[in-house]
């Protein structure tokens, strides 16, 4: 049974159409919120590259045509940057953040150095080997990413810990701060692209929306220790979580955007209808 009162959210990216594994995230979080609580809807759209007003409106649609009804204004990620700026502004000052030359095929090319050894792929990709943690906010240039001294920053907290709802990995779970420091390392929290990242801004608007339980997929559950650092970090208040299994295709591949055979808009097309698509995700009918 979810939470009474729960506040959740559905929060795609707007760069391609959404398909089975989209409306599978969507159900569950609005069967979480129930009639009881809220379910919110936040529009992810920090990639400005690859983002398109297009597919926001055909989000909306197809959500629409799910059944799904989400309470209040839609949450536009873009739209609140100043609040993302100011966070990182709060984290340097507290000497947690120092910026990053290193390109991908800089770090590509470090982890590959013989004496390294194999490299650690982490929830925010390879672990950074640290080349740049010796410098100091003063060398910032516009093109650097900003990256979180994981170290330095788990000193500043206490005992890490989340609950997790959901029945893949239900109960407490005890982040070990040697672990975050090997296995996943300095995450980068402003992209030279972006101004921020997809970790630091999912925390401050889920804190900003009062979302209470965070439901996604499976996928992203290592990635939640990052959100609870800085939870801890920003004087955030705490969220539960329910992973849920991710939805694939025959061959056991992830379901990607541009697989069109399993859009939305195309099963819709071809007749399908809301109870359908439940049923082919193995949901029970809308409560």
């Amino acid at each position: 049974m979810p939470p009474e009162g729960a506040v959740t959210r559905f929060a795609p990216s707007p760069t391609g159409p959404l398909h089975l594994g989209h409306a599978y995230a969507a159900f569950i979080a609005a069967d979480r919120a129930g009639p009881q609580g809220r379910f919110l809807l936040r529009i992810e759209d920090i990639d400005r590259e690859r983002c398109r007003e297009s597919y926001i409106r055909a989000i909306m649609d197809d959500l629409t045509w799910l059944g799904l009804t989400w309470h209040g204004p839609v949450w536009r990620q873009s739209d609140h940057l100043g609040s993302h700026r100011a966070a990182l502004k709060q984290l340097m000052a507290q000497g947690l953040i120092y910026p990053c030359k290193c390109s991908r095929g800089d770090i590509r090319a470090a982890l590959s150095a013989p004496q390294e050894g194999a490299p650690v792929i982490g929830p925010d990709g390879f672990v950074y080997p640290g080349a740049c943690r010796g410098r100091s906010m003063a060398e910032a240039h516009a093109q650097d990413a900003l990256r979180l001294d994981m170290r330095r920053a788990l000193s500043r907290v206490g005992r890490l810990s989340f609950v997790e709802n959901g029945p893949l990995r239900a109960g407490l779970h005890v982040l070990d701060p040697d672990w975050m420091i090997a296995q996943i390392g300095d995450v980068v929290l402003s992209r030279r692209d972006m101004g921020t990242s997809y970790h630091l801004s999912v925390v401050l608007d889920d804190a900003a929306q009062g979302i209470t339980e965070v439901t996604r997929g499976v996928d992203l559950f290592e990635a939640t220790a990052i959100h609870v650092l800085l939870q801890a970090l920003l004087k955030l208040p705490p969220v539960t979580y329910w992973h849920h299994d991710l939805i694939r295709d025959e061959g056991g591949k992830r379901l990607a955007k541009r697989d069109d055979a399993r859009a939305l808009s195309t099963l819709r097309a071809e007749g399908a209808t809301p109870a359908d698509i439940r049923v082919s995700l193995g949901l029970p009918s809308a409560p």
